[in-house]
């Protein structure tokens, strides 16, 4: 089984997916990225994965990822647990991948499933295992097929599991009963990658989440969890059905897209995104503006 507990929360509750924010002239903005990762450890986030999906990892290059990773442990990695994504479509890369994150000093790694080639259980299983075995880091498996084209399959997180250094999974999955399963036969710490399954994955056994709307909305989650996990399951749900509309709105398209586009508007970090996604127009952010207030959240 893996070292951590069933019952222990290896990066905290709440950690934030964060966006990579860019210049108007589409380069990396550093300064930027310091002042969001302050801004959200300040507002009770116990981490923050970087280089994910919400960052635009596909876009960005090796060496913008690792200045990335660089600057967010100067801001507040004496605060924070930062997770740097890995992974692609090729082991070799992404074990060269884990390495680099490791001389810079993420604690953690976010490996996704590759993506693309479409590769057997097997492959999956070998892929995953080569990256764990590459540093002395702690992984966190990210399983999210509807964007990979392969899901981690029960039986291989189930294998995995058994890996030392393997102690959670980032679950986009969706699909309740195989998470109950390996969560009732494993040690893996699992966090919803899903933001409107937060609690309700949370009633089956995770200990917590990496967030997309949690850039809004950190605070509330703060506040969810630690109602769910003091007994107080009534104003769980009740900060649940309030987020309903933030949950709608930021995922009307892709969630970078949004939240990006809600940053700006409230003068945050962010910037534009790269090709191949494109920034929201007039109408999307009248509709999110809508959607947000639904909340109480004014941009």
């Amino acid at each position: 089984m893996a070292s951590t507990s069933s019952s222990s929360v290896p990066f905290g509750r709440v950690l934030t997916a964060m966006v990579t924010p860019f210049a108007a002239d589409g380069g990396l903005d550093l300064d930027g990225a310091q002042r969001l990762a302050t801004e959200l450890v300040d507002a009770g986030n116990s981490g923050l994965v970087v280089n994910g999906t919400t960052g635009e990892a596909p876009t960005t290059t090796d060496a913008e990822k690792a200045a990335l990773v660089r600057a967010v442990l100067e801001a507040v990695g004496d605060r924070a647990r930062i997770i740097a994504g890995v992974g692609g479509y090729d082991t070799a890369h992404t074990v060269a991948q884990a390495a680099a994150m490791r001389e810079i000093g993420a604690h953690a790694l976010l490996a996704v499933t590759p993506y693309y080639n479409k590769p057997p259980q097997e492959g999956v299983a070998r892929h995953f295992t080569a990256v764990a075995d590459a540093t002395e880091l702690p992984v966190v498996l990210y399983d999210i097929p509807g964007r990979t084209g392969t899901p981690i399959e029960t039986e291989t997180l189930l294998r995995l599991a058994e890996h030392p250094r393997i102690v959670a999974v980032k679950d986009a999955k969706g699909d309740l009963g195989a998470s109950s399963r390996v969560m009732a036969e494993t040690d893996l710490a699992y966090y919803s990658g899903e933001d409107v399954l937060n609690l309700p994955l949370a009633a089956i056994g995770s200990v917590g989440c990496m967030s997309v709307v949690s850039h809004l909305v950190s605070a509330e989650l703060v506040s969810l969890y630690d109602a769910y996990f003091g007994g107080d399951v009534a104003k769980a749900r009740d900060i649940h059905r309030m987020l309903l509309p933030v949950y709608t709105g930021v995922f009307r398209t892709q969630g970078v897209i949004t939240i990006k586009a809600a940053l700006r508007a409230l003068g945050r970090p962010a910037g534009p995104v790269r090709l191949p996604q494109v920034d929201l127009d007039e109408a999307g952010t009248a509709t999110l503006r809508t959607d947000l207030a639904a909340a109480g959240i004014a941009i």
